[in-house]
Parts: structure tokens; sequence; C-alpha cells
């Protein structure tokens, strides 16, 4: 069995009759679900501010290329329109 450590955590009572309606219609503890529930905010999170850290890498590096905001604004005004242009590229 892998280690765990206790966490405490504060939720308002609304939340807390809705954690307790699920425990009992899934047959979990209380202790699982919110573990659960913590451990994929915690992974999903992570992965965002992966992408994002990755992201602000590649912006800030040499390489990156840029199109002026006032053509993408312009390219986003024509959409739907009968004289609708392709994305702009750099």
């Amino acid at each position: 069995m892998s280690q765990s450590e206790v966490v405490t955590v504060r939720l308002t009572p609304e939340i807390k009759a809705k954690l307790d309606a699920l425990a009992q219609s899934t047959q979990r503890s209380k202790s699982w679900l919110a573990a659960e529930a913590i451990a994929l905010y915690v992974e999903q999170q992570s992965w965002q501010i992966q992408k994002i850290e990755e992201a602000v890498k590649i912006a800030d590096s040499p390489q990156a290329k840029w199109i002026a905001s006032e053509e993408v604004e312009a390219w986003l005004e024509c959409w739907g329109t009968e004289d609708e242009k392709p994305a702009p590229c750099v």
C-alpha cells in the first residue's frame, strides 16, 4: 500500500452535502473521493502550466515569428463576410 499524508480541507456546507451524497451513491469514502478530485486537479493544472511555460519559451526564442495584431483583427473581422480572407502569414 502506498504511503499517504493527511490534509485538512474546509468545505462549504453545500459542497460537503454533495460530497456526502456522492460518497454514499458511489460507495466510496469521502477521503477517497477528495483525494481523487485533488489528484485530477493537480494533474490538469500541472499540464496547463507546463504547456504555458513551453509556449513562453518558444515565444521568447529568437526564432519566434509574430503577426501584427492589426492584421489578425482585420482577418477576424472579415469572417462570415463575402470578402473573407485567408489567415495572415509571416
